[in-house]
């Protein structure tokens, strides 16, 4: 067999490997949500994203929006990205057991979470690496094909997530540190990048006609999330992250640091994250940089290492994986997967378990947010079905979040409901006109304390619904609400409320302090 098509054959396993690994109790993500309830309003922009994911989410709906066809597509693309990883171990000069060992890190580590939710992150991951593929193939045969495959990637990229910037940063950094007259001098190296400007051209055109959510975006992810991060947990991370292969990645490395041709490489590594470090990214952002120092690391490896090396390298990484698996993808029921996290240890000295508000649960919060949606609209449809036809003309449906909201259009052809609203993240854009008209609004939120704030009484009845069960899931406790007859005020507070959110997520809006609505007193309706 030829070591090419070994490749092929590892790249199948990759995509195939996650369906047998997961357990089917489980539901999309709250992320994955959002993304499929994008595609059902096709933009060039999202406030929390760029575009070019909402394509594979249309996919995903036109095949009918099941779990194999959301998890399709960070498999696929996680076999995309080992290919390119192996090809350029075959054109240094590896073969078999180097190919493996490129292989291996891919399943045995952080790569079977980010190539298994659909996320940003897969294409992100998939687009830095084929960037770095073709710059390192333009120097190895003075093509300029290359050179438009690594310009045609930074305009994909920025198409699927902006943190693709830092990693053209290092790069470019790494060129000039190294001074690399070959692809500094080549005019097709300025027109390549001049093409991957211009493809992302429409989603910046998008930006600017929406005020540039992404400013609001970056503010709202600093205040929430990345403000707890430090530069010495993201360093620790990427260590942690990549342990199984570790010492690939870091032979590969030091490879590119000693040989001239390839030094750029070296350099655009350690410029990311240092640029990544000071702006305090999370540590998963990194991950793209790493594909490339696999391919070098194992060429490298195979070369150097006698054969009990190579079979103590293969054990290390397969021990670390079946160590690491329960907690990178959730190969159990919850209940199960609680039970083991309470009795092995690893997952909360690793710091797995801790959530956004920096506490310790019983569940990842990965997996937290992929339980009870399909709860939620059963409740949603219970309250709604005990209106009468008149009533249902007349009634939005609210959520909190866009979990919920995601959940509620996503299952709700099911239970046959109109579709559901929210002012978080990008619903907030699909707000239905004149929607403070409405006569009832029936309402999901996350906040228990809902039905004691003073908004309640702005309606002539009010009702506690149901509430949501699952200990396990991040909407335990969440509430279903039936409101009907608001107020004129509250009509008039409630249309004052989402243009200043919509007002909010522009850059201007984002910057200045905005005059308190009527319902800030506290609730989802504030």
């Amino acid at each position: 067999m030829k070591p090419v098509h070994l490749l092929y054959i590892l790249a199948v396993a990759k995509v195939l490997l996650p369906f047998f690994l997961q357990d089917s109790q489980w539901e999309p993500h709250r992320d994955e949500l959002l993304y499929l309830a994008e595609a059902r309003h096709m933009a060039w922009g999202y406030m929390e994203a760029p575009p070019l994911l909402s394509v594979f989410a249309w996919l995903t709906n036109l095949m009918g929006g099941a779990m194999w066809a959301i998890k399709i597509w960070p498999s696929l693309a996680g076999a995309l990205t080992y290919a390119l990883a192996g090809h350029l171990v075959l054109h240094f000069g590896g073969r078999w057991f180097a190919l493996v060992l490129a292989w291996l890190p891919f399943i045995a580590g952080a790569w079977l979470r980010m190539h298994f939710l659909f996320q940003p992150n897969f294409l992100d991951i998939f687009w830095w690496t084929a960037m770095a593929y073709g710059l390192i193939r333009f120097k190895q045969t003075g093509k300029p094909i290359f050179l438009y495959m690594a310009g045609l990637s930074l305009g994909l990229g920025m198409l699927s997530k902006y943190t693709i910037v830092f990693y053209a940063a290092g790069l470019l950094g790494g060129l000039i540190l190294t001074w690399d007259k070959q692809l500094l001098s080549n005019r097709h190296f300025y027109l390549a990048a001049g093409l991957g400007l211009l493809i992302c051209l429409p989603n910046l055109w998008w930006q600017a006609a929406n005020g540039y959510p992404i400013v609001y975006h970056m503010k709202a992810l600093q205040d929430g999330q990345l403000q707890y991060l430090s530069p010495w947990s993201f360093l620790t991370d990427q260590l942690l992250f990549n342990l199984a292969g570790f010492f690939i990645w870091i032979t590969g490395l030091i490879w590119a640091a000693r040989t001239q041709s390839y030094r750029f490489m070296a350099w655009a590594f350690l410029i990311t994250i240092a640029l990544l470090m000071m702006g305090h990214g999370k540590s998963y952002y990194s991950q793209g940089a790493y594909p490339v120092l696999f391919a070098l690391g194992a060429t490298q490896l195979e070369a150097w290492a006698g054969k009990w090396w190579k079979l103590g390298m293969v054990a290390f990484i397969l021990f670390i994986g079946y160590t690491e698996l329960p907690l990178l993808l959730p190969t159990k029921p919850p209940a199960q997967l609680a039970a083991y996290y309470q009795h092995h240890k690893l997952a909360s000295k690793v710091g797995v378990l801790q959530w956004e508000d920096q506490q310790d649960h019983a569940l990842p919060q990965d997996f937290a947010d992929m339980l009870a949606w399909e709860e939620i609209t059963q409740k949603v449809a219970k309250a709604y079905n005990t209106l009468d036809s008149s009533e249902k003309a007349g009634t939005l449906l609210f959520c909190d979040n866009y979990g919920q909201a995601g959940a509620v259009n996503y299952y709700g052809a099911k239970y046959h409901l109109p579709p559901a609203y929210s002012d978080n993240a990008s619903f907030l854009y699909w707000m239905p006109p004149n929607f403070e008209q409405f006569d009832i609004i029936l309402l999901v939120t996350h906040d228990k304390q809902e039905m004691q704030y003073g908004f309640m009484k702005e309606f002539n009845s009010t009702q506690l619904a149901d509430s949501i069960t699952n200990p396990y899931a991040r909407e335990h406790g969440s509430l279903v609400i039936l409101m009907k007859g608001p107020s004129e005020a509250f009509r008039q507070a409630f249309r004052d409320k989402i243009n200043q959110s919509r007002l909010k997520t522009t850059a201007a809006g984002a910057t200045q302090l905005l005059k308190p609505s009527p319902l800030d007193e506290g609730g989802t309706m504030h």
